[in-house]
């Protein structure tokens, strides 16, 4: 059975790239369908002594920027999102040969169309996942936010690899 070796530069389809993406989209969207099937908006469920599920529908970006206002955010976010993933394809298609870098670009890829999704559906994005330590949350965030920092969090590595070099 071949194995394939994730190397920084061993060339990988885009298909690849455009699958990491759809897994970011289907765990997602799956995970979303769970919450709201399992709770109303503002329910909570304890599951550990730091961790609930908490269902929150989010009108604005990350740490609920802009949420307040009366609409017309949800248009802008709609915009960006669509913007930054024809972006995130041409990054992809153009960077091929960087394996770490397209995995990275793919994760926010799905991170970012899981979350479109959710405003062009419901005109929200809805989260569910709440980490406490005590009376202290992290904002609550779902499964793209996840593949948005992880993706993030490998370019901050990668910097930092670079700039050792």
């Amino acid at each position: 059975m071949a194995r394939m070796v994730f190397s920084q530069k061993r060339n990988i389809s885009i298909i690849w790239w455009l699958v990491v993406a759809a897994l970011v989209v289907v765990f997602d969207q799956l995970s979303k369908r769970w919450a709201l099937g399992l709770m109303q908006l503002g329910d909570t469920i304890q599951v550990t002594s730091f961790f609930n599920l908490h269902l929150l529908y989010n009108e604005g970006s990350a740490f609920s920027f802009l949420a307040s206002q009366s609409g017309w955010q949800r248009t802008l976010f709609i915009a960006i999102g669509i913007v930054a993933a024809l972006f995130i394809l041409y990054e992809i298609r153009k960077h091929r040969d960087n394996n770490i870098f397209c995995f990275a670009l793919a994760l926010i890829l799905g991170g970012d169309i899981g979350n479109v999704i959710d405003r062009l559906a419901y005109g929200h994005v809805v989260d569910f996942l709440d980490f406490h330590l005590g009376t202290s949350h992290y904002p609550t965030f779902n499964i793209a936010d996840c593949g948005v920092c992880i993706g993030a969090a490998i370019f901050v590595i990668l910097e930092f690899r670079k700039k050792k070099s």
